[in-house]
């Protein structure tokens, strides 16, 4: 958890300010929540390992022995935690007012989240999360608009060269049931193969060994994963998806991905869209049922976000299965890789005021140059001038007027910082 300089805080806001507007541009209407939610309900079992991580509150009016009795019961000793993502909180508001919204509903959620993690470099226990999400459309227009509207907040971030990559839950579950692993088995095989990337082949493989699996399936599923490959560029569709799976997987759900690439692709003016079919994507988290995505950048190894369809969640509030998909943006990391910037429609100016102005004179020339639309600091000169002008272009100032007593608002001269 981090404290931020008016510098930094600045670059967030501009940052938080694009991707509002894009959002918004794209038809998205942002609502709030609280930041705690009842204990049940973030450890229901549809948060994936973010429920070990979640930080609790205590139940109020508990004494020492309560305390102590409870102690290997976190339900007994909490009733609140913090959230440690939006979509959980969003499912539970839509069940909670569903009957004020659209039969279509498009949220955008920009807020903290919390998780006990052991922070390192991208990785914070309160972060900012970027969540839109559609409610509503069991249609691939979700996803479309979802993968539009992600695409487009990097670009105006100036962002280029951004990827996603993305598979389906239905594609990986018709992989595993090609090579023969059990039904029962697959959430233990799929939490192996999310390590690919960090373990290799040979890791995925021993893994797989150990845990128990069946053996002609584990044996099936390393001849697929070493089979030799050409390694022709192919682009995002049907050749790419069906060189990347095994015979066997359904032709509705290639052609479902099919349909998302060539409609994000003519939404961004593209022959080749920038999406890359991952047939290893899992994303970890249990409430997803179909469509899974991540972004990538060239620039660093992690992922920017990511996110996918989770049909089953909001049923596990309102009683019926409602369907819903979503996209979050690491906010965190996407702000580490955008430069520091200036607003140039909103001039920030430095007012250094000798010690004889009086009161009334500095806030005219204040008034004065705020009701032009620019932002204003007063200052009393110094002996270090130069160091309060560079203090003052660090927090954002651009220029800056010297003052002395009597002066014109309209005659000071404003010259450049930096």
């Amino acid at each position: 958890m981090r404290d931020f300089l008016p510098a930094d805080k600045a670059r967030r806001e501009r940052v938080l300010a694009v991707i509002r507007d894009r959002y918004r541009a794209h038809g998205f209407d942002e609502i709030e929540t609280p930041v705690v939610e009842d204990y049940e309900r973030l450890h229901a079992g549809i948060g994936g390992d973010n429920e070990k991580l979640a930080f609790n509150v205590l139940r109020r009016g508990l004494d020492a022995d309560a305390i102590r009795d409870a102690a290997d019961d976190p339900a007994a000793l909490s009733d609140l935690g913090l959230r440690y993502d939006l979509t959980v909180p969003l499912a539970r508001f839509y069940a909670t007012n569903r009957a004020q919204l659209p039969t279509v509903f498009r949220a955008i959620q920009i807020a903290p989240v919390w998780r006990a993690e052991r922070p390192q470099k991208g990785r914070y226990r309160q972060f900012v999360q970027c969540d839109i999400d559609i409610i509503g459309d069991a249609t691939p227009r979700a996803e479309v608009e979802l993968l539009t509207a992600s695409l487009d907040v990097l670009d105006a971030l100036g962002l280029e060269g951004g990827t996603i990559r993305i598979n389906d839950r239905r594609a990986l579950d018709a992989m595993l049931e090609v090579f023969g692993f059990a039904g029962a088995d697959r959430a233990g095989v799929l939490i192996t193969i999310d390590k690919l990337d960090k373990i290799g082949p040979a890791g995925v493989v021993a893994e797989l060994r150990d845990r128990g699996a069946d053996e002609s399936a584990v044996t099936a599923f390393e001849t697929f994963l070493t089979r030799p490959q050409t390694r022709e560029y192919l682009p995002f569709g049907d050749a790419q998806i069906r060189k990347a799976l095994p015979a066997g997987v359904p032709d509705e759900v290639v052609a479902h991905l099919v349909g998302i690439g060539d409609a994000v692709a003519a939404a961004r003016g593209e022959v080749d869209v920038p999406l890359h079919f991952d047939p290893f994507l899992v994303r970890g988290m249990g409430y997803y049922t179909g469509t899974i995505y991540e972004l990538a950048h060239p620039s660093v190894s992690y992922s920017l976000g990511g996110g996918g369809r989770y049909d089953g969640m909001i049923g596990r509030f309102l009683g019926q299965d409602v369907p819903a998909v979503g996209f979050s943006i690491g906010f965190e990391r996407i702000v580490d890789l955008v430069g520091a910037g200036e607003d140039a429609a909103a001039p920030a100016v430095v007012l250094i005021a000798d010690r004889d102005v009086p009161l009334t004179e500095l806030a005219t020339h204040k008034a004065f140059f705020v009701s032009r639309g620019a932002r204003v600091r007063l200052e009393q000169r110094t002996k270090n001038l130069k160091g309060l002008l560079e203090r003052s272009a660090a927090d954002g100032y651009t220029s800056f007027a010297t003052v002395s007593a009597g002066a014109d608002s309209a005659t000071l001269e404003t010259r450049p910082l930096g």
